[in-house]
């Protein structure tokens, strides 16, 4: 077992319940390399709701609270606000976050409490058979859209944006340490960090929507759609029809955070 999993990793939750070529074993790789290089390991309060994403932080050997689905925001609010030391992180899915969870994600990011939710997005309900959920493209075809998907996928980052969340990116498997790096700046960042994650599914989103029957395929489309922010601000609306922008999308400082808010009116 390599030293960083060593280190970190819940062996008695082991095995994952992760398919083959699930994204998802990317992203915790990603994550406890940014913990690791942080130090912030003993300070982690983990948090998720239902879905294959939201199993993420079960195999981290932290305190760990894996709620019902679409509330792991109301879950990770309360545990900020009793103990406003830990690094709150809520691991959710575009099902988990958006679709059931939508609300309490606007409010999440209307507050601009200090914490970092982790959506990783794989296009489908994974877990449960694979469902059109928010994210899942217009047209595509699912166990429950098997005529084509009627509806426009979520722009979530400007749904949070708009919102008020205070740091917003987007990163994809195929691009670990710039994810690995854009985690650390999440974290860091002081308020409502939302950091959006293109995750692959081959089980259900490569076969179904996509028609892929092989993980390495599906890994080769979102290296050529993604494209990172700079280089997208030189592309024309035309040029970036079809592709995944990355990097942080939008940052400011200037609004208050929620649990400074709530002490000074303690204090008052």
């Amino acid at each position: 077992m390599h030293p960083i999993a060593e280190k970190y990793i819940r062996k008695s939750a082991l095995p994952t319940i992760f398919c083959p070529g699930c994204g998802h074993g990317t992203v915790l790789n990603c994550f406890l390399r940014a913990v690791d290089q942080l130090d912030i390991f003993d300070t982690l309060g983990l948090v998720s709701g239902i879905g294959c994403s939201s199993w993420t932080p079960v195999f981290v050997n932290s305190d760990v609270m894996h709620t019902v689905h679409g509330r792991a925001l109301a879950f990770a609010t309360g545990l900020k606000v009793s103990n406003p030391r830990l690094n709150v992180m809520v691991f959710t899915g575009d099902g988990d976050c958006i679709g059931i969870g939508g609300n309490h994600l606007i409010h999440a990011a209307r507050r601009n409490i200090d914490m970092t939710v982790f959506m990783l997005d794989n296009a489908i309900y994974g877990m449960t058979g694979g469902q059109v959920s928010p994210t899942t493209p217009a047209d595509a075809k699912s166990q429950t859209t098997p005529y084509g998907n009627p509806e426009p996928p979520f722009d979530v980052c400007a749904l949070v944006t708009s919102a008020g969340a205070t740091h917003v990116a987007r990163y994809t498997t195929v691009q670990p340490r710039t994810m690995i790096n854009g985690i650390k700046k999440a974290i860091e960042h002081k308020g409502f960090s939302f950091v959006h994650i293109i995750s692959q599914c081959p089980t259900q989103t490569g076969r179904y929507v996509y028609g892929m029957t092989k993980p390495d395929e599906y890994v080769r489309m979102i290296r050529e759609q993604s494209i990172s922010l700079t280089a997208a601000e030189k592309r024309s609306t035309e040029e970036l029809k079809g592709k995944i922008i990355t990097g942080i999308l939008h940052e400011c400082g200037d609004r208050p955070e929620f649990v400074e808010t709530l002490s000074r009116l303690r204090r008052a």
